[in-house]
């Protein structure tokens, strides 16, 4: 029974999430719009049939459907390009519509409108840091191993998870931060870790690589910096404490952090194509349900933190260079950039066909590496 009602807590939660964020998406899509003149039908949070909704002065529906799963805004026009037929029941569109039809706008209108989802989205991770750091205080990670790197320093001299570290040379440290200042100016020079493992405190000898970037060239070498040292280790988000900041200290710190994670999700995917990471740690809607409701029980501040966390994925995602996508609409209008004219309706068909089957794809393989996860495998 505990069970039960946990899982429709997370249920609850993660719809919740996800309601906010496809709304902060949609928005942006709908304001650029309503800013260049587009006529907006339809903004549905949700797909399917509508369950409630309202039309406003100009003539939106607003609407929230039976599927929670996703939304979207629809723009008079907006579909001629691929179907090659205006939004008015096969007859001519009057001039009068055309000054309002997505397809009628300038490249750099329809381009703007198309970014404004992912933008949002990244907009929204921003104020919801600012939100945390200066109400809350900005999250700072506590000197302990939360995952040792295979193959590293670390791995060699012994550390493992959990491991407290206290000193570094005899240089008292609390914050990883503190760590990470120290190990990167002490590339391939042998340090003394004073650690805590248990009720045990012991000390640890190791080296600090050479740090690499993605092009094979040790960081600084070219400029003629110091080469920066990688001990191989990364934080426990278990282990973080809080330190309050003032309102414009804190909207900067919000900018390095959502830059921060930007990076972090890129590197990470860059690391699954490349085979350096598992595509078994791509997680889909289930495991999103699930650290949701792990969220909402730790309170405000950690479940804003997640929604930031989770509205940059979604930008990122939405910029993929995938049809159907907003990354791949993007595409389309760079190609009609350099061609001077939009590709063909047939192509941009396949093409959205393509991204349709891809997306559901990727859907399925991450939903898949959800159960493998919660059940312990499958067969």
């Amino acid at each position: 029974m505990e069970s039960l009602i946990a899982t429709g807590q997370a249920t609850i939660s993660f719809l919740f999430v996800l309601t906010i964020l496809v709304f902060v998406h949609e928005l942006g899509h709908f304001l650029l719009a309503r800013w260049n003149g587009v006529k907006v039908e339809v903004f549905s949070v949700g797909f399917g049939n509508e369950l409630w909704g309202f039309n406003d002065k100009h003539g939106t529906r607003w609407r929230l459907s039976v599927i929670p799963l996703g939304g979207y805004v629809k723009m008079f026009g907006e579909g001629d390009v691929v179907t090659g037929v205006d939004d008015t029941e096969e007859r001519p569109m009057t001039e009068e519509e055309k000054k309002v039809s997505f397809h009628h706008k300038r490249l750099g209108q329809r381009t703007a409108v198309v970014a404004a989802g992912p933008l949002a989205n990244f907009l929204f991770a921003v104020l919801a840091f600012w939100l945390i750091n200066t109400a809350f205080g900005a999250q700072h990670a506590q000197s302990v191993v939360g995952e040792v790197i295979a193959d590293s320093a670390a791995e060699a001299a012994g550390f493992q998870a959990g491991d407290v570290i206290l000193a570094v040379e005899g240089q008292g440290i609390t914050l990883f931060q503190e760590l990470s200042e120290v190990v990167s100016v002490n590339a391939n020079v042998a340090l003394n870790f004073d650690i805590l493992r248990g009720d045990t405190q012991m000390r640890l000898i190791a080296t600090p690589r050479v740090w690499n970037d993605p092009d094979g060239q040790n960081a600084g070498a070219s400029s003629g910096e110091q080469s920066r040292g990688l001990l191989g280790v990364r934080p426990s988000m278990d282990h973080v404490i809080s330190e309050p900041m003032g309102v414009f200290e804190g909207l900067g710190q919000a900018f390095a952090q959502t830059y921060f994670f930007i990076d972090m999700i890129l590197t990470g995917l860059g690391e699954m194509f490349t085979g350096e990471r598992s595509a078994k740690e791509l997680g889909g809607v289930l495991a999103i349900a699930q650290v949701s409701g792990e969220a909402a029980e730790s309170g405000i501040s950690t479940t804003l933190r997640w929604m930031a966390i989770l509205s940059i994925n979604l930008g990122l995602i939405n910029l993929f260079p995938v049809p159907v996508l907003d990354g791949g609409h993007l595409v389309f209008y760079a190609i009609e950039a350099v061609r001077r004219k939009p590709l063909s309706p047939k192509i941009q068909e396949y093409g959205f066909r393509f991204g349709l089957v891809l997306v559901l794809l990727l859907m399925v393989f991450a939903t898949w590496n959800d159960l493998e996860r919660l059940f312990g495998g499958i067969g």
